[in-house]
């Protein structure tokens, strides 16, 4: 495991995995309803690794029938492939640049990012969306010129930004400049010079990405009532097993 695994994001799928462990652990008896509780509410608050990883380190694998080993691995492997490696595509790119003179440019959707992109703005603007580029490279660099004028430059999550322009009374925008990237992801250099104007550098989920959390957030919404109709019901089987058990030891001994 690295370093920084568990300072890693955990999924709905790791949060799930978890939680049927402890539900093994309850029917096992290994747990108590007081202290299954207390595991699940942590295990569906949990954000990371780090958290998620001591809800199950005393638990045995499932069906192993021993201690040997966590019930739930925590490691994350790493990206050989997948969604980074299918956008870095080589070859050319589909424009070597752009620009606007009193008008404006847009470069967005599908499109491929060439290894050096130069765009100039002059009483203008322009905006180079990288949310759903592919890249022809593992690096590539957008060279920018606004002279009062402006651009906006739009990456998606996980990519690597490093910005090298500067302003003459105007402005480079330094936020985004050597944020941690995603394994495999694309470094993005924004070089240039800004006069009497500004380019701005910024981070976004595509709309699409935006309704796909919107609806994990309403589902993670669901699954919690749902959770807390089965603690009930669990709850209330265990009660009537312990009275039926209380019933069963008072009978017996007369």
């Amino acid at each position: 495991m690295t370093d920084d695994a568990p300072e890693l994001r955990a999924s709905d799928a790791d949060r799930e995995r978890v939680a049927e462990v402890l539900r093994d652990a309850l029917a096992e008896g290994r747990l108590d309803m007081e202290e299954f509780e207390e595991r699940l509410e942590a295990t569906y608050k949990a954000r990371t690794y780090g958290e998620l990883t001591p809800i199950t380190r005393d638990l045995p694998a499932h069906a192993a029938g021993t201690g040997a080993a966590p019930a739930v691995s925590m490691r994350k492997e790493p990206v050989g492939s997948g969604s980074w490696a299918d956008r870095i595509v080589g070859g050319e790119g589909s424009s070597a640049g752009a620009a606007a003179i009193m008008s404006g440019f847009q470069r967005k959707g599908r499109w491929t990012v060439p290894r050096r992109f130069t765009c100039f703005a002059f009483w203008g603007g322009g905006e180079i969306d990288l949310r759903e580029a592919n890249f022809a490279d593992h690096e590539v660099e957008i060279s920018c010129v606004a002279i009062m004028g402006g651009m906006q430059i739009v990456v998606p999550p996980g990519v690597e930004v490093l910005v090298r322009g500067f302003g003459i009374m105007g402005g480079f925008d330094h936020r985004e400049d050597g944020a941690p990237a995603e394994p495999g992801a694309p470094r993005v250099i924004v070089s240039g010079f800004a006069f009497w104007g500004g380019v701005g550098v910024e981070r976004k989920i595509t709309r699409e990405e935006r309704q796909r959390l919107k609806e994990r957030r309403r589902q993670e919404r669901l699954d919690r009532r749902a959770e807390r109709r089965e603690l009930h019901e669990a709850r209330h089987e265990l009660r009537e097993r312990r009275h039926e058990e209380r019933e069963h030891r008072r009978y017996g001994e007369r």
